[in-house]
């Protein structure tokens, strides 16, 4: 299952880099020949799109890599740098759009044969549509933090495109050329926006924040379903990449066998490995009266022992 998940990811990683590579010829393509710094905006956003892209697939690849002896806990941290230089390159694209939308406010320009302008924006909001679509499939799929970076990209490529495609159509009909440095600026907001949001996240990722709540209730539930265990404590999770690691103590009974108890650990890691799966689950055994706090506690505690 692992090995269909890294190849699912490669592909669709693959896919972004093609169709952004494409989308970024078309924009800067016609942006230059019409003069329009809202469509040479819009080709910065997918050359962004396209880096980030390239980064993901190089991401997933390498996170794919099993554990080495210089790291024992596999390559998922990659995927969290790649989405955090990805936002990076997203704050500095939209800083460079208001600089030369700035530019063309002093020096004004009417573009010329929008009519081009407008068939690259629509061809970019339906491929880039049709993409994302693909990449957060996956992402949610797989738990890929980099291809989720990379949809968030498109997606917001697809308002910036909106609302070039819009504007373009509006200063056709008008001749209001002042409105395409705006809305480049716009654009610049938008694209902005994207990328604190996504440093905020790689941030989180990096520092090792917990799982969501839901998530370590549902840890909670699987753990509580086994008539075995006692009480647990001390569950600790977090993230690598697209996996989640997760370490908890469980108290069993003082006299189970050895072989019982590592039975019981197998199948609540089987459990939380089929629910939250890519993941590594590392579980501390003690004896019911070994922890502390619960004094002596005979072989059948029964259910008013549980806690955490």
């Amino acid at each position: 299952m692992e090995t269909n998940y890294n190849h699912l990811k490669q592909q669709t990683a693959r896919l972004s880099v093609i169709s952004n590579t494409l989308l970024v010829s078309l924009k800067l393509v016609v942006g230059l020949f019409t003069g329009a710094v809202s469509i040479v905006s819009e080709a910065a956003h997918s050359a962004v799109d396209l880096i980030a892209a390239l980064v993901a697939y190089v991401a997933v690849r390498k996170a794919s890599k099993p554990p080495d002896s210089q790291h024992a806990y596999g390559h998922g941290k990659i995927e969290n740098l790649s989405a955090a230089f990805e936002a990076v390159l997203i704050v500095v694209a939209a800083l460079w759009i208001v600089y030369e939308s700035i530019d063309r406010i002093n020096n004004p320009h009417m573009p010329e044969y929008l009519e081009y302008g407008l068939i690259v924006m629509a061809v970019s909001i339906v491929v880039n549509y049709w993409v994302s679509s693909k990449l957060y499939y996956v992402a949610r799929l797989t738990g890929s933090q980099a291809l989720e970076a990379d949809a968030l990209h498109l997606k917001a490529d697809i308002w910036t495109s909106a609302g070039v495609f819009v504007g373009l159509a509006i200063i056709k009909l008008t001749g209001l050329y002042w409105l395409d440095p705006i809305i480049a600026i716009a654009v610049a907001v938008i694209v902005f926006k994207a990328g604190f949001s996504m440093t905020m996240k790689s941030i989180y990722e990096l520092t090792d924040v917990t799982l969501p709540e839901a998530e370590e209730a549902e840890i909670r539930a699987i753990v509580h379903q086994h008539p075995e265990v006692i009480a647990f404590h001390r569950l600790r999770t977090r993230r690598s990449g697209s996996f989640r690691l997760i370490d908890m103590h469980i108290v069993l009974k003082k006299d189970m066998y050895l072989e019982q108890a590592h039975n019981v650990c197998d199948e609540i890691e089987i459990t939380i490995k089929a629910q939250f799966a890519p993941c590594d689950v590392v579980i501390h055994l003690e004896p019911c009266d070994y922890n502390e706090g619960f004094g002596f506690c005979p072989s059948e505690c029964g259910e008013n022992c549980k806690h955490e």
